[in-house]
């Protein structure tokens, strides 16, 4: 089983592998082009994210800067905006649903070490998927960790940990994050 086979599988891998670092290196790359477009250059900025991403929808803004580890775990539902300093760590899949929304300074984070010190000091590591449904707005530094999934309709407050999975319909918040509340017709404006 090859390290990239190990990787998608959810194994332990060594992310020191010339084949996954090759394909870092390309995704960086990509990165970097992204980052350097004129902000008001459409096309460019929709050809670069179709080239380094799985999949996308319909009406994807992500502003600059944008890092990603991989882009091919990476699939983007419609009307999907993220602000800046977007951070993707996709070892794993990275999923969003459909109309979502992300503050600022926000990471997804797929990847992880191992606690032992001589596994870690190794280089190996793995990872998890994350899963984000549809209608879901994440606000400003928000950190989500591997495995996580947060359910359609809810609302992760601003500088929130999320370690555990979040239900649909909710609006949570904090380090780690918690369920604060349910969505109510009482918060339509």
């Amino acid at each position: 089983m090859t390290e990239k086979e190990k990787q998608q599988a959810g194994e332990l891998y060594n992310g020191n592998d010339r084949e996954l670092m090759t394909e870092r290196a390309t995704a960086k790359k990509l990165c970097m082009e992204y980052n350097a477009i004129t902000y008001n250059d459409y096309q460019k900025k929709e050809r670069i994210l179709d080239r380094l991403l799985a999949l996308r929808g319909e009406n994807t803004w992500i502003e600059a800067n944008f890092f990603c580890d991989y882009g091919y775990n990476i699939i983007i539902g419609d009307n999907f905006y993220s602000n800046h300093n977007l951070v993707i760590l996709d070892c794993a899949d990275v999923i969003f649903g459909d109309n979502v929304f992300i503050g600022p300074n926000c990471g997804f984070y797929t990847a992880s070490h191992p606690i032992d010190a001589e596994q870690r000091n190794s280089g190996l590591e793995y990872s998890k998927p994350i899963k984000i449904g549809s209608n879901v707005w994440i606000g400003g530094n928000v950190c989500v960790m591997p495995g996580v999934t947060i359910g359609d309709n809810t609302v992760i407050g601003g500088g929130s940990v999320v370690v555990d999975d979040i239900p649909s319909g909710v609006v949570a918040a904090g380090n780690p994050c918690k369920v604060i509340r349910p969505i109510t017709e009482e918060d339509k404006m």
